[in-house]
């Protein structure tokens, strides 16, 4: 397939672009910026609401993952504004483009996130459940909602609500393990929060199947299927660096030092199933939280991270 992919420089974007070279596929890279002459680079200015549509037409498939870091600052209006903007103006530019190409593609997967839900407790959250509330929330609903003109005219669209992703690259992993390392890991608050997560082989490997796979579209929740406790992510981690996890974060302290971002990424409670994945056959090579953190954390493990 040819594939054109946005967010091509964060990790999951650029991890995918290799991945899917090495399986075969053609990569479009969509960058910002002035055409560089590189035959295999889209260039697009969402600010400015423009796209190399000419080289989209024909694309079989579209990955769109670009976004404003959520977890890269504190959470002030002008920082929500970039997370909100960065979204859904890129997205509205992408499906608005897609939608009137001679050559349609055939699918778009459209990030988005377990966000969605809200602040949900033990509930068992599939693709059918309901919206939840906080900003993460209204983020993703708009997010998703702004691929609509593609649906719409006739491409197969998936959203992906991906949940922590695990790399000692970056993300949540990332920030954790130096802290863990040295013995200062512990619960955030209570403990009791669910955390929906995924090693980045198996996002990579499903975001390849929703390519293929055209029974699949609209919500998929993008995660393993055992969500843990922060508790027994906090014990799994400090297991596996042979490290005592005794100095909690107390859920106010947690507010204090990150105010909102704080309450709704790390004391919200997201217990989420990967149910259409599983209905449609999708194998985990990493279901359980202990394996999935053992192999990220071996020594060049993802030869597809750079």
């Amino acid at each position: 397939m040819k594939v054109a992919v946005s967010g091509s420089h964060g990790l999951i974007g650029n991890a995918l672009c290799n991945y899917l070279a090495s399986s075969g596929h053609t990569v479009f890279r969509i960058v910002r910026g002035r055409s560089t002459g590189d035959s295999n680079s889209i260039t697009w200015d969402p600010k400015a609401g423009t796209i190399d549509k000419e080289k989209l037409n024909g694309i079989d498939a579209v990955v769109h993952l670009a976004g404003e870091n959520i977890a890269s600052g504190r959470w002030t209006a002008e920082q929500k504004r970039k997370i909100k903007e960065s979204r859904i103006t890129g997205t509205s530019l992408i499906a608005k483009t897609i939608s009137a190409l001679a050559q349609k593609p055939e699918v778009v997967l459209s990030g988005s996130a377990i966000g969605y839900y809200g602040n949900r407790g033990d509930e068992l959250l599939t693709e059918a459940s309901n919206p939840g509330f906080g900003f993460l929330a209204e983020v993703c609903r708009e997010w998703e909602d702004s691929m609509t003109p593609a649906a719409q005219a006739g491409i197969r669209v998936a959203n992906l609500r991906t949940g922590v992703v695990l790399s000692p690259k970056a993300g949540a992993l990332q920030k954790m393990l130096p802290i863990f390392k040295l013995g200062g890991g512990g619960i955030i608050g209570d403990g009791r929060q669910y955390m929906s997560w995924v090693s980045l082989d198996d996002e990579l490997k499903a975001i390849e199947f929703l390519l293929t796979n055209r029974s699949i579209q609209g919500p998929v929740n993008l995660v393993a299927p055992n969500p843990v406790t922060n508790s027994e992510f906090t014990a799994t981690l400090g297991r596996i660096v042979h490290r005592p996890t005794i100095l909690p974060l107390p859920g106010f302290a947690a507010k204090i030092i990150m105010g909102e971002m704080a309450e709704e990424l790390l004391l919200a409670s997201q217990k989420c199933q990967p149910t259409k994945l599983l209905n449609s056959g999708f194998k985990f090579s990493y279901p359980k939280l202990e394996d999935a953190l053992r192999q990220a954390l071996q020594p060049d493990t993802n030869a597809f991270v750079q």
